[in-house]
């Protein structure tokens, strides 16, 4: 298996941590793999800078920072512009194309996906699911991880009201991830 080194990135509220503690959970507890998931965030409870480091593999982990991505996520133009220069040679980034405008001097496969306005158009112009859209994209993308592995973390983590919520925005994100790859 290809280790897996994720920075996912963006802003206080967008859902970051969250979205890399489901990634890791669903490696470990559903496909078996050893996972670890570090985090730092600005000082602000929203809107500052936010980061989430997971590493997924099929052997042990030494060191749980991500010092060079090959799965880059960045949610807002800040995130881009401080992350991209760190991305590996030949790696990827996922961003929302509505949000970010990541530079074109970066050695690495871009996917820009309009995620936070199909989220809004389908929940009604409510943004809570971005998140878990783009965590459904990146698996799609990826193939780290299955995305019923991700249902099932979802369904553990969240009261079962917002389970059906949670389920078609990871499907939504699926979806974009699969017309760009066709």
């Amino acid at each position: 298996m290809e280790r897996y080194r994720f920075l996912l990135s963006g802003s206080g509220g967008q859902g970051i941590i969250t979205m890399a503690i489901l990634l890791a959970e669903a490696a470990v507890l559903y496909e078996g793999l050893v996972a670890v998931q570090s985090q730092s965030y600005g000082p602000e409870a929203r809107g500052g800078a936010t980061r989430s480091d997971v590493i997924i593999s099929d052997s042990e982990i030494y060191f749980p920072k991500v010092n060079q991505p090959n799965v880059l996520v960045a949610l807002t133009d800040e995130a881009a512009g401080k992350y991209l220069p760190l991305i590996r040679p030949g790696g990827m980034c996922l961003y929302d194309s509505d949000l970010v405008h990541p530079s074109k001097r970066i050695d690495a496969e871009r996917v820009g996906l309009p995620m936070l306005r199909s989220v809004k158009e389908t929940f009604g112009g409510k943004t809570q699911a971005l998140n878990i859209c783009v965590l459904g994209a990146l698996a799609a993308i990826t193939g780290a991880v299955r995305l019923e592995s991700i249902e099932k973390v979802l369904e553990s983590r969240f009261a079962a009201v917002h389970h059906e919520n949670n389920k078609k925005a990871l499907h939504l994100g699926a979806g974009l991830a699969g017309e760009v790859r066709r």
